[in-house]
């Protein structure tokens, strides 16, 4: 102990904590080492513990090595605009790291979920994500490495989100392209586009929707609430299911709403009802029909479960948030005056995107599917939609649909 003392290793509180005189560092492959400047030597053990250490994994994402104006590695945080001579990997050595399981809930931000990984090698296509939740979606996952790509219908709208998720991370691999889900013609293109990148897709997130807009049918002669929101996607799927099966494992995050709990599909003979799905102007409410369109959404979300999860391919259902403000409802004043009100209640739009980023990269969802979140935390859905003879029923129906209107047979 007296030697301890006199040479000044007493005075810290823990046995890690270094002494007067000595400095930790990091090689560029990640070992730790010990420089002491007053003796001016270095070794690898920590002087009081004997150890060696190891930095864990890469640089965080954001963060490069560069060498200062003396020659000198620094380490430069481009995110949020800072240097340091410490390597951040040090924070988190071999010795250190404790993995703990983490809670989420309904204050996380998307952004927490995934902080510290890095999606680098990853491809991420978002339906809808140049405004609200998707935007906040495509940002999270551009501004962690992933190649994010904006399927939109507005191609300018998209052009301007990616501008300004490049604004914030110069180095963000973000592009937006074409795909109107009220066209199936469109869907089809955009997929064919796609494939033309030869880009793999490991997170597909069905985000676009509509809401509360008046009667319209599609080019396709459907409703186009039904189509913008179910049937759209359900082609989608269809014809990237060959590049989801190829860069498994893959994820499919299929963002539905609670009220898919206000409504039914079914007709007498418990077959799920087009003219349910695709009234006439007549029997058109809008909410109703929102609400129908997102229990296409979880209904399909498990029926492709079922289907692909063989294959390496898992799908789940989310809620993004309760009264989420977005501008999903402006096509309703009533709506739209109401979300004004209730705006100091609910989430942000980060927080509306984290069950959504949750799913798509949890490792303890790995491999699993066909499950119904809200707030990070699985749920269950309504009774009828966790019945899978209606989900199968919707499944054929929507084929039926898109073969017919791919032989252009209009007629309902």
């Amino acid at each position: 102990m007296a030697g301890l003392k006199f040479a000044g290793m007493d005075d810290t509180d823990s046995e890690d904590e270094l002494p007067p005189g000595w400095e930790e560092r990091s090689t560029k492959d990640g070992w730790v080492y010990y420089a002491n400047h007053d003796e001016m030597k270095t070794q690898w053990e920590h002087p009081k513990t004997g150890k060696k250490k190891r930095c864990a994994g890469d640089l965080p994402y954001g963060w490069e090595e560069e060498t200062d104006e003396k020659g000198h590695m620094i380490y430069v945080d481009h995110i949020n605009k800072r240097s340091t001579y410490f390597d951040p990997r040090q924070a988190f050595t071999v010795e250190d790291v404790v993995v703990k399981p983490k809670r989420y809930d309904g204050n996380t931000a998307a952004l927490e979920i995934l902080q510290g990984r890095d999606f680098s090698d990853k491809v991420v296509l978002i339906t809808g994500g140049n405004s609200g939740i998707g935007f906040e979606t495509a940002r999270s996952f551009a501004l962690h490495g992933a190649h994010v790509i904006l399927a939109c219908r507005n191609l300018s709208r998209a052009i301007k989100a990616v501008g300004l998720i490049q604004q914030e991370w110069h180095k963000a691999r973000v592009e937006a392209m074409m795909c109107d889900l009220a066209s199936l013609r469109s869907v089809r293109e955009f997929t064919e586009s796609y494939k033309a990148k030869k880009l793999p897709l490991h997170i597909l997130v069905c985000n676009a929707a509509v809401c509360t807009q008046p009667w319209s049918l599609s080019e396709d002669g459907l409703e186009s609430t039904f189509q913008i929101c179910h049937l759209g996607h359900f082609l989608l799927v269809q014809c990237l299911e060959d590049v989801l099966r190829s860069s498994a494992p893959a994820r499919v995050v299929v963002v539905s709403s609670e009220s898919h709990r206000f409504t039914d599909l079914l007709d007498s003979c418990a077959k799920v009802d087009l003219a349910l799905l695709s009234p006439q102007r007549k029997e058109y409410w809008s909410m109703l029909a929102y609400n129908r369109a997102k229990l296409c959404n979880v209904l399909f979300s498990n029926e492709l479960h079922r289907r692909l999860s063989p294959h390496g391919v898992t799908s789940n259902t989310v809620h993004p948030g309760n009264m989420m403000y977005t501008s999903i409802h402006r096509s309703w004043w009533l709506m739209t005056f109401l979300f004004s009100l209730a705006r100091p209640f609910t989430k942000s739009m980060q927080q509306g995107a984290a069950t959504t980023v949750y799913c798509a990269v949890a490792p303890e969802l790995e491999g699993l599917g066909g499950m119904y979140f809200n707030n990070c935390f699985r749920c269950l859905p309504s009774i009828q939609a966790q019945d899978q003879s209606s989900a199968a029923s919707l499944w054929e129906l929507s084929e039926r649909l898109v073969a017919e209107r791919s032989a252009g047979i209009q007629a309902l």
